[in-house]
């Protein structure tokens, strides 16, 4: 995925000045910020949601996107989501979604409706959602809020597991939660990305 230089604004409120990354094949990278600096709008331009105001996004091949607030339909269950996604995502089967359902320990309450699980099993369910077509891209906004310590050590292992296949996977947080898991962290400030040494933010 290549971004070049992204604006945006919400009325007179100048929200990204000239945004630019590059995101490899490969890569495990990171954005920080604080709340309101932007991170979510630059998210929803990179996924589609948003039309930018000026600016190019190029993305290679499929892409995947978690975004931060849970969009699920409380009277279906977790099995029932997976079917309606495959159909959306015209999939022959269910394998890369019980793979992550296996990664993220959720796979016995697949017959159970949403509605009755927990914050941490509902934002599991909206990462495989994302991941369950195979991206190449991976575009992540907050994906492991509610999750307890061990779901959160599983997280990570899964996208190190992406990186090493190849897939490019970028985790938008205001916290730099685990920097040293990153190849690149970018900091958005100001409306600008600027470089963050990963060392010292760890």
């Amino acid at each position: 995925m290549e971004v070049s230089d992204v604006h945006h604004a919400y009325g007179r409120r100048v929200v990204l000045r000239g945004v630019n990354l590059e995101l490899p094949r490969g890569t495990l990278a990171g954005i920080v910020g604080e709340n309101g600096a932007g991170k979510t709008t630059l998210l929803k331009i990179l996924s589609g949601e948003l039309r930018p105001d000026h600016g190019k996004i190029h993305h290679h091949g499929r892409f995947g996107y978690c975004p931060q607030a849970v969009v699920l339909n409380d009277a279906l269950t977790v099995r029932q989501h997976l079917l309606f996604f495959k159909a959306a995502y015209d999939l022959p089967d269910l394998r890369r979604a019980e793979e992550c359902m296996e990664a993220l320990h959720f796979r016995e309450y697949a017959d159970e409706r949403v509605n009755v699980r927990s914050g941490g099993t509902r934002q599991k369910l909206n990462l495989t959602l994302a991941l369950m077509h195979d991206p190449q891209v991976l575009l992540l906004d907050e994906p492991y809020q509610g999750f307890d310590w061990d779901t959160y050590q599983r997280f990570w292992d899964l996208a190190t597991r992406l990186r090493e296949e190849g897939r490019s996977v970028l985790v938008i947080s205001h916290l730099a939660y685990d920097a040293e898991r990153l190849d690149v962290l970018w900091r958005l400030n100001n409306g600008l990305l600027h470089d963050h040494d990963t060392k010292r933010a760890a």
